[in-house]
């Protein structure tokens, strides 16, 4: 009995040992992450901070925050949020019906079509949106097709539309993979057994679908709108200079070297961004525990 005892006592310290192992070999594995945590993401926050409530004399001001009160900063602020707004929804409208196709699929063709999907993204995100350009220019792919079939030529770069559908192009798969991924962990055996019960395809999809793929909604919208809102460089190509958000202007206030500006229209947009992300996490029900307050 006592060898068994000495045995089991033997066991158990080198299982707790085997623990103490193991979760000092994850902690040395996070140590990566965290040093490039804090050189991307905390240090740039720091700097931001200190710009923004700053001077060109370093004293304490909050003149460069009072910029976005401006009529200029502040309709490209506004047309920002819409234009976002436009995109997130049109996302949302385009991929759910693809994601509800995905899942309803063969295992091989939805692979196949997912493939499809995130394909582009392979590519630099520069060139995608350079392409459209391509595309919607006055003399580009678009209105000569137009003019082939003897049709009026369409002026759509340099718009807000343009924007939109550059929007639309690079971001709908950050909206279809979530909805998607949600999609196909539904069990098949809840939805059957809402038919035995007497309901017909839309209230099954009302009823069970809809409130099963919140989470995937959810993520979906966070990772197409808060993109759209802080993007420049699709208002830039697609938009020239006629079309102005508020990320090209605090990039303009970065280009010409006045930090302390670029900064603090950066900490209001950041304001912004962190609101709109508690408002929809308000609606997702299963990150309760991970919302902002």
């Amino acid at each position: 009995m006592k060898i068994i005892k000495n045995v089991n006592k033997s066991e158990t310290t080198n299982e707790g040992g085997l623990h103490l192992s193991q979760a000092a070999s994850i902690k040395w594995l996070s140590f990566p992450y965290i040093i490039w945590m804090i050189g991307f993401i905390i240090l740039p926050l720091i700097v931001i901070l200190y710009y923004g409530l700053t001077g060109k004399e370093d004293n304490f001001t909050l003149d460069n925050i009072a910029l976005i009160t401006d009529y200029k900063n502040w309709k490209s602020l506004l047309l920002a949020l819409r234009l976002s707004v436009i995109s997130t929804l049109i996302c949302l409208l385009l991929a759910y019906p693809l994601a509800l196709i995905l899942r309803k699929s063969k295992m091989n063709s939805s692979s196949f079509i997912v493939l499809i999907i995130i394909l582009p993204m392979w590519m630099n995100f520069l060139l995608r949106t350079i392409a459209w350009q391509n595309i919607l220019e006055k003399t580009g792919i678009l209105n000569s097709i137009l003019r082939f079939f003897h049709l009026p030529a369409l002026e759509i770069i340099n718009t807000p539309a343009a924007i939109i559908i550059g929007m639309v192009y690079n971001f709908l798969p950050f909206m279809v993979l979530p909805i998607f991924n949600v999609l196909i962990k539904i069990d098949q055996n809840v939805i059957n057994a809402a038919r035995d019960l007497g309901a017909n395809s839309f209230q099954t999809f009302l009823k069970i679908i809809l409130p099963l793929s919140i989470p995937g909604v959810i993520s979906g919208i966070t990772m197409v709108f808060v993109p759209s809102l802080t993007t420049f460089v699709i208002s830039t190509i697609l938009g020239g200079s006629k079309v102005l958000l508020i990320g090209n202007v605090i990039e303009q206030q970065f280009r010409l070297g006045n930090w302390n500006a670029g900064s603090g229209l950066s900490l209001v947009l950041m304001v912004f961004v962190l609101l709109s992300m508690a408002i929809i996490s308000k609606y997702d029900k299963e990150s309760e525990g991970n919302s902002l307050w």
